[in-house]
């Protein structure tokens, strides 16, 4: 069985309560459930969150250590974190799938949130729809 690790950054932990207008009412158990459901057979979902970045960057090394692909929702850690953008770099230098998702899309949005330190090391970048956005990332990383 693979796995597929699915990291979520700072607020995303509040995810149903704030701001539903950009967010939708949906929650993490929500996306969970989704994932599970999507995943192809012998595809195993460990989906984490966390609002600390320093847990954040251990859960890539681990990713590298252990050889999994990553769906990675930096949140605001996006925008300015080039320690987190560092460590995602030694997923996709190793070989592995890293796709940087957005439930919004931050272009759409306040002009600091259109700058991503991430994009640029990630295999790809989905935003904009939702938990869609998860799940097409999934399919991604998950194909034969």
């Amino acid at each position: 069985m693979s796995t597929v690790l699915v990291l979520n950054g700072p607020n995303l932990g509040r995810l149903g309560s704030r701001e539903p207008d950009v967010y939708g009412s949906a929650n993490l158990v929500d996306l969970r459930e989704l994932l599970v459901a999507s995943a192809r057979e012998g595809v195993s979902i460990d989906l984490r969150q966390t609002d600390d970045e320093a847990e954040l960057i251990h859960w890539l090394y681990e990713a590298v250590d252990e050889r999994m692909p990553v769906i990675l929702n930096p949140a605001a850690f996006t925008h300015y974190s080039y320690a987190l953008r560092d460590a995602a770099s030694l997923v996709t230098k190793a070989g592995l799938l890293l796709i940087e998702v957005h439930i919004s899309n931050p272009h759409a949005r306040e002009t600091f949130r259109h700058t991503s330190v991430v994009s640029a090391i990630a295999t790809g970048v989905i935003a904009g729809l939702g938990f869609d956005s998860y799940r097409l990332a999934l399919d991604f990383v998950t194909a034969p």
